[in-house]
């Protein structure tokens, strides 16, 4: 029972709050043991919190989940967690993560806190809402980035928000948040708005615009972040510029994987079993580390 918990939790989502050491890392402190330690308690308690609203929408759907090709095999909906035991779990969860934001610090506590309430809107009807339900997806990611920020302000107070950072991420949310739209509509056929309500309001026509929109944003943001002459003078190089081959490339397979084959409709599940985009991140992150660390 305690393994159909677990996996109720949906650990491999996790790696979306990975997000929240970008703050330890691009403030050139991934050396320093204590603020990386921070930065692991803020992915534990983002983890503990995006665990807490899976566990509720399952407990929630369980019936319509029932129904679902994929989602039917989930442990709630096919019977190998008791529903009574999973709402027992969500008072303890929320508890640890509760702890643990407050040792983080207030500024922290409370981006976790509006991230914990905009996810619970999500699920009681904004993910039902037009253009609204992939916006909630994006700011999600904003706020992992900014949490993981804020976690670091109370032992190290000169670290800063880039602005850039919070440009790159939306976008790059809002870019995964439309393709697995994409491929939803896709794998739903006619019966879309049966599977999930909103896509009953989207278009192939429509989502393709949108995704390449956000798809060129994302790939010009990040560029323009290499270059730019803050992010220059705070690196002391402008060698960033050699990993936007990287993220263009990241972008363009995930774009080919969406419209090419029949895949997950899952981005974490993505990053977790396609070879390629796995060995992409790896190396954007190994170059971003050489460059912003060679010098340390």
């Amino acid at each position: 029972m305690i393994l159909a918990l677990i996996e109720e939790l949906r650990p491999k989502q996790w790696t979306k709050n990975l997000l929240l050491f970008a703050g330890v890392l691009f403030s050139q402190q991934m050396g320093e043991p204590g603020l990386a330690l921070r930065a692991a308690l803020g992915f534990v308690t983002f983890s503990l919190l995006s665990g807490t609203v899976y566990l509720l929408n399952d407990l929630k759907d369980v019936e319509a989940d029932r129904l679902h090709p994929r989602k039917r095999r989930r442990p709630i909906a096919a019977g190998r967690l008791p529903a009574t035991v999973a709402a027992a779990a969500l008072v303890p969860l929320l508890a640890l993560a509760a702890v643990l934001s407050v040792r983080l610090g207030a500024p922290f506590t409370a981006v976790a806190a509006i991230y914990l309430v905009m996810n619970l809107a999500y699920s009681m009807g904004l993910r039902d809402r037009v253009l609204l339900d992939v916006f909630v997806i994006a700011l999600g990611f904003v706020l992992r980035a900014i949490a993981g920020v804020e976690l670091l302000r109370p032992v190290s107070p000169g670290t800063e928000i880039s602005p850039w950072l919070l440009v790159c991420t939306f976008f790059g949310a809002l870019f995964l948040a439309l393709a697995k739209r994409r491929r939803e509509l896709t794998n739903a056929g006619d019966g879309a708005g049966q599977r999930r309500a909103v896509l009953a309001h989207y278009t192939p026509a429509l989502l393709d615009g949108l995704v390449l929109v956000s798809a060129a944003a994302s790939i010009m943001g990040y560029a323009l972040y290499t270059i730019w002459p803050e992010t220059v003078r705070k690196f002391g190089t402008g060698d960033l510029l050699y990993t936007v081959p990287f993220v263009t490339y990241g972008i363009f397979r995930y774009l080919y994987l969406v419209r090419s084959s029949e895949v997950s409709e899952d981005p974490s599940q993505l990053l977790l079993t396609d070879r390629p985009l796995a060995a992409c991140v790896l190396l954007c992150l190994a170059a971003v580390g050489f460059i912003l660390y060679r010098g340390g």
